[in-house]
């Protein structure tokens, strides 16, 4: 998959612009064939890639949700530009709950081990995770049963330094199928690279390692 097939994306100031995980996650999605006819939202939108993608893919219905005002903006205007139809909202993991459940639900959210303050709607909003990275990772396996209808899949991309079999071992306990779909091992992005010395210091990383593996796991509720 290359990046070209998405001139349509463009990044404003202050959101996530996509990266190895974006790409990652976008051809876990294509390869799924889980989208035409369905509702899907987007959790964690940032720019908007995923939400389009999958209204360029034939989805029923796409809704969008990101806590920042910048990143609605952006992934609204990506959307129209890519002429399809999202409906981008801003709101939490909770007000996704509440429109719920849909077919499919994707995901790249926050997934950084960090000590940073969660709070506010600032940019490091779209990586900060806390100590464990898994702030956001563990609400949306808690909710998962809420948000994804019977018959239905989740489709989550992170890292390993947020423990991807703690995901799948917790989807599992809420009654899904849960398996690793794609995995690649990348060069550390600007985020990471930032965080690499803390990251050394509390010993979750190997010194002088600046690489990681991204994964995807499909969760799918029976």
């Amino acid at each position: 998959m290359t990046q070209t097939r998405f001139a349509h994306i463009q990044v404003d100031d202050g959101v996530y612009a996509p990266q190895a995980d974006s790409w990652l996650l976008c051809q876990a999605l294509d390869e799924s064939d889980l989208v035409a006819g369905r509702r899907v939202v987007d959790i964690c939108t940032g720019s908007g890639i995923l939400a389009v993608e999958a209204a360029l893919k034939g989805a029923r219905e796409v809704l969008a949700y990101d806590i920042s005002p910048a990143a609605v903006a952006c992934a609204s205007s990506n959307a129209e530009r890519a002429g399809v139809a999202v409906d981008v909202r801003q709101g939490t993991l909770d007000d996704a709950r509440r429109a719920g459940p849909f077919d499919v639900v994707v995901s790249n959210p926050p997934y950084v081990p960090s000590d940073a303050p969660l709070e506010g709607t600032g940019p490091n909003r779209a990586w900060d995770a806390g100590a464990n990275g898994r702030v956001v990772l563990d609400q949306l396996c808690d909710l998962a049963p809420d948000l994804v209808a019977p018959g239905g899949s989740m489709l989550i991309v992170h890292s390993e330094f947020s423990d991807p079999p703690q995901t799948i071992r917790r989807l599992e306990e809420s009654g899904f199928t849960a398996r690793e779909v794609a995995a690649r091992i990348v060069a550390f992005g600007p985020v990471m690279t930032s965080y690499a010395e803390r990251l050394e210091a509390a010993g979750l990383l190997e010194p002088g390692r600046r690489e990681e593996e991204l994964v995807v796991i499909r969760g799918d509720r029976s």
